[in-house]
């Protein structure tokens, strides 16, 4: 599991607790946004006594800006009733007010405060680029993958007593549903398109994800630009004209700040056209680059001078007719 996310299921590591829409904005703006952070609500006592069912569902996986976040909630297989009183719905079909209020009830309410639990995971913009460029490249499949795992393996490790789980999907749903069914052999899993709009224990982790997200770039902070004001740079996918302005205005040498998800083809192109191209030099010493036969060379001769005085000097410092001062 995620070492991020095992911190967080003791709560030893938590800063703050999210007890209302409030005091959601104020916890994220602790994190460090060039991270992944975890944050796990406190689980109900039902939630420990009686059987489970736990949704998964993400928001932000098409956004050029911002972190994606993955979100799961869980409630008593005898509680579902909890579910339609909160109005769960996909999140993407509602509007931001009402999201906020169904996640500001679903924190604050007695009766659902007893009975529902949830945690996300805020995928960090950067985290996301470095895994799908680095050598060994880590697809957006696998890294929602990934995360959807270690949340319910939270849950797990926090005492909910899962008995079902339900996942809107990431790729073809069967081979998803079989990969989550032989790390968790005893629940019920069931893995399907547009879950969220079918299962309200998905609804309900979309709106968990959905909301977090949303404050994430309300309250974002540039470390680029830390005379930044307020979002500047609109909802993040490519389409919204803020976030084309945004994106227009790249800097030449450093190209775009943390927020943006440089991997994405949008952020590459911009950074093709418009900022400065930048070449890497490297000359190697002709006779160091020949291919020398192992154990052939003696350890002493990494301990000599070099006889090869004459050697090609870097082009920059012959560009600039930049000699090499031996005495003052």
């Amino acid at each position: 599991m995620d070492k991020e996310i095992k911190k967080e299921i003791g709560g030893d590591e938590r800063k703050r607790k999210i007890d209302s829409l409030e005091s959601l904005g104020p916890y994220i703006v602790e994190q460090d946004n060039a991270k992944n952070f975890v944050y796990v609500s406190d689980i109900p006592q039902l939630c420990k006594d009686e059987p489970c069912m736990l949704g998964v569902d993400e928001a932000g996986r098409g956004p050029v800006l911002g972190p994606m976040v993955y979100g799961i909630a869980f409630c008593p297989l005898s509680k579902k009733d909890v579910l339609k009183t909160l109005g769960f719905a996909d999140s993407k079909q509602l509007t931001e007010e009402k999201r906020d209020n169904i996640f500001d009830e679903m924190n604050r309410k007695d009766f659902a405060v007893e009975s529902l639990g949830w945690a996300v995971e805020a995928i960090s913009p950067n985290v996301i680029s470095m895994n799908m460029l680095k050598r060994t490249k880590h697809s957006l499949n696998e890294v929602s993958m990934d995360s959807a795992i270690g949340l319910i393996h939270a849950a797990i490790e926090a005492g909910v007593n899962v008995a079902e789980v339900y996942v809107d999907t990431v790729g073809p749903p069967e081979k998803y549903q079989a990969k989550l069914k032989v790390i968790f052999p005893k629940f019920k899993i069931t893995v399907a398109k547009k879950a969220d709009s079918t299962y309200p224990i998905v609804s309900a982790a979309s709106i968990a994800a959905k909301v977090t997200r949303d404050h994430a770039l309300k309250v974002w902070k540039f470390r680029e630009r830390p005379n930044e004001g307020e979002n500047t740079f609109g909802s993040g996918y490519p389409g919204d004209p803020t976030t084309k302005n945004f994106l227009s205005e790249i800097d030449l040498v450093f190209g775009f700040p943390r927020l943006v998800r440089f991997s994405w083809s949008t952020a590459g192109n911009a950074l093709e056209k418009k900022a400065y191209d930048v070449e890497f030099e490297e000359e190697i010493d002709a006779k160091a680059s020949q291919k020398a036969t192992y154990g052939s060379e003696k350890l002493s001769k990494y301990f000599s001078a070099s006889k090869n005085e004459n050697r090609k000097r870097n082009e920059y410092f012959r560009d600039r007719c930049l000699e090499h001062v031996v005495d003052l």
